[in-house]
């Protein structure tokens, strides 16, 4: 398996040539040369494997035995998935009204960036310690990334780990998930203004190469391969856990923001996963625009919504869904992604979005009262509460009421507990205080104004 850029400059590269970076020295993110095809019978003998079994499976088709043997691999991925809660490590809850929740949030932050991160620090750590390399990590978060970035390398010496929040723009409980977190590797800037606009002096960072060398610069965002490789288990986890039989369609509903989790989905059903997905985001509606009617383009500022991770007007993977899209056509990529860093807009052509639509077969936007009425709903209907991004996608299975004749699920991405203020907007009588703690413990962090910013 090897890799190249999305825009064509580099290819050939290996899995850890493109773990160990941000974006691609022409712009672009790092995707595969080509994708695994898996066959019936292959998908018949996964079907009941556990999940920590379905990430080993996925990553041995993107690493090469060369790179890690499967032994290393598979003792990497079982040792950090231990720090999850439940032995399934992602659980299904078949609530009434045939809502199915996937529960993706059972890692030390309590959203489903633990599942990535968690084998992404670990394979991070396994590099640098053959290597005795040391590397900084640079991260901007919308209020989940940034925590589980922490929790999967806070204390290595071969690491330092710089993560950009914008302060006020996500939940008090997800800010302090990060700055409660002390360790000497860990670098926290509270920054003045949106996630869309912290990322601005990150990629300005990434695009000096001079500077990347020197300070062994990377990203764990989902701009890193190492992320959305992943993420493509838990779509082969949950299809075979919704399935009646292994070859029937299942629909999955996608919280979406900055569009890993859903390019992941693409992949695992680019491989021959039977899979459809619905692409549900808040009132930030690019991915909406995009993937509905090739409208790919910023439309005013960022809103601040009930669900902050997917407050996003630049979602950055959009890039790799057209790569897959447009069958890996990285000259096509290139010439669209240049005019959208030009312009802020373009259109995609339709024979791209008339393949992209047998996989993402429709789009949902939820207002904030949407969310609010899916998350009442849901408990006063199951006495279970959901997170609001978990209910962007619960309100568009109660909007589609009617039966889709086929299994379906809802990702849900996040425990309610790291929103208690969604929650009791919610009006549910559900006090959230798992995580009260957070408010007496030391934090650690540091301002960045919006005019250093500028200055990057």
């Amino acid at each position: 398996m090897k890799y190249c850029s999305s825009r064509g400059l580099e290819s050939g590269l290996s899995f850890r040539d493109v773990l160990f970076a941000g974006y691609a020295k022409d712009g672009g993110l790092y995707v595969p040369e080509e994708f695994p095809k898996l066959t019936l019978d292959e998908l018949k003998s996964m079907a009941h494997t556990s999940y920590p079994g379905l990430v080993f499976e996925m990553a041995r088709k993107f690493i090469s035995e060369q790179e890690i043997s499967s032994v290393q691999l598979k003792d990497l991925i079982d040792n950090n998935i231990k720090k999850f809660t439940t032995p399934e490590v992602v659980e299904i809850k078949q609530l009434n009204g045939e809502l199915n929740i996937v529960e993706l949030f059972h890692g030390p932050t309590l959203a489903f960036k633990d599942l990535a991160l968690s084998v992404v620090g670990g394979l991070l750590n396994f590099y640098l310690k053959e290597n005795q390399q040391n590397i900084t990590i640079l991260v901007g978060t919308s209020g989940d990334t940034g925590s589980s970035a922490l929790m999967s390398v806070r204390g290595e010496e071969h690491t330092d780990i710089v993560v950009l929040l914008p302060h006020g723009r996500c939940t008090r409980t997800q800010e302090l998930q990060m700055t409660t977190i002390i360790d000497d590797n860990v670098h926290i800037y509270r920054v003045e203004g949106n996630s869309d606009e912290l990322d601005e002096p990150i990629k300005k960072c990434f695009h000096d190469e001079s500077f990347v060398a020197n300070h062994n610069l990377i990203s764990i965002n989902s701009i890193n391969w190492g992320r959305v490789m992943v993420q493509i288990a838990h779509y082969f986890y949950s299809y075979f856990r919704l399935c009646g039989e292994v070859g029937e369609v299942v629909q999955l509903l996608v919280p979406t923001g900055a569009a890993g989790n859903i390019t992941a989905g693409c992949i695992a059903q680019k491989m021959g996963l039977p899979i459809t997905m619905v692409a549900t985001v808040n009132t930030n509606d690019i991915v909406a625009r995009t993937l509905s009617c090739g409208d790919f383009s910023v439309k005013g500022e960022v809103v601040k919504s009930l669900a902050p991770a997917m407050d996003i007007q630049v979602p950055y993977n959009i890039e790799r869904l057209l790569y897959l899209f447009t069958d890996q056509d990285r000259q096509r990529v290139r010439c669209l992604m240049e005019e959208f860093d030009r312009e802020n807009r373009v259109r995609v052509p339709e024979d791209v979005m008339t393949s992209l639509k047998q996989t993402v077969v429709e789009t949902f936007v939820a207002s904030d009262d949407d969310i609010k009425s899916a998350m009442r709903r849901v408990y006063e209907e199951n006495k279970y509460v959901v997170c609001p991004h978990t209910a962007v996608a619960a309100a568009y299975h109660y909007y589609q009421s009617e039966s889709v004749g086929v299994p379906r699920g809802v990702l849900a991405t996040a425990a309610p507990d790291k929103f208690p203020e969604a929650v009791a907007e919610s009006e549910i009588p559900v006090k959230m205080d798992s995580l009260q703690h957070l408010e007496t413990m030391p934090t650690k962090s540091m301002w960045m104004r919006k005019e250093c910013t500028r200055g990057l």
